[in-house]
């Protein structure tokens, strides 16, 4: 996960904490955001916090069952999700369209998702993808969660793209089960991939026409069943 700030460039310089706390209160375009970890400033930026108390992934789970709208945990406080923009909603439906299509051309005993289901990263942290792919026995009606992700997939938006970048990256990739991680561009043809190496090698491949091939589980995901019905 993400250092703590003043873990390079000392309280004042570049990546300290000031240094950090300045740059969050001038993109968030706010005055009240105090000196933290980046990672939370980023959180700040781009959701709005919720309960005041932090939160188990358990805990949080049972009480965002009855609320209205989408949250995700991020280190025990529960942030809540910004509105779509259209476009955004349209690509994310195409993408999870396009698993969807790629799974039955395969052949293949897995199921997608949309966005809804929760994935937990840690005892505090849990992400929301826009998109999932599981694989073996269905899971039950009534689960809120998916334990054992292959393929994870986050449209960019223009307050998230720092969080799907970076501790999104980092966090889905703490998932033994997790294999891919797909960052869609919602404005062209671009599709970053993401894809678990051996050890704890990560490979990227930038991606803006044709397919991508995602082995496990076995199926392509064609740019144009993305695109081209956006």
């Amino acid at each position: 996960m993400p250092r703590a700030l003043g873990a390079a460039g000392g309280e004042g310089g570049e990546w300290g904490t000031e240094w950090v706390a300045k740059k969050g209160r001038k993109r968030c375009g706010r005055s009240n955001l105090g000196v933290g970890p980046a990672a939370q400033q980023w959180y700040i930026c781009a959701m709005t916090a919720s309960p005041q108390q932090r939160m188990t992934v358990d805990e949080y789970l049972a009480w965002a069952e009855g609320q209205p709208g989408r949250f995700e945990l991020y280190a025990g406080t529960v942030y809540a999700m910004t509105p779509e923009r259209a476009g955004h909603a349209k690509i994310k439906f195409s993408v999870q369209a396009a698993l969807l299509s790629g799974i039955r051309r395969a052949g293949l005993p897995c199921h997608m998702l949309p966005d809804g289901m929760t994935v937990r990263i840690d005892a505090s942290t849990a992400h929301e993808p826009d998109a999932l792919v599981y694989c073996g026995s269905e899971l039950a009606a009534s689960v809120l969660e998916v334990p054992n992700p292959i393929i994870v997939v986050e449209v960019l938006s223009p307050s998230t793209r720092r969080i799907d970048a970076s501790l999104k990256l980092a966090g889905y990739f703490r998932v033994p089960s997790v294999a891919h991680y797909l960052i869609v561009d919602p404005d062209q043809p671009l599709i970053i991939h993401h894809a678990r190496g051996n050890q704890d090698m990560i490979l990227t491949h930038i991606v803006r026409e044709a397919t991508i091939k995602l082995d496990p589980p076995g199926l392509e995901l064609v740019l144009g069943d993305v695109y081209g019905a956006a």
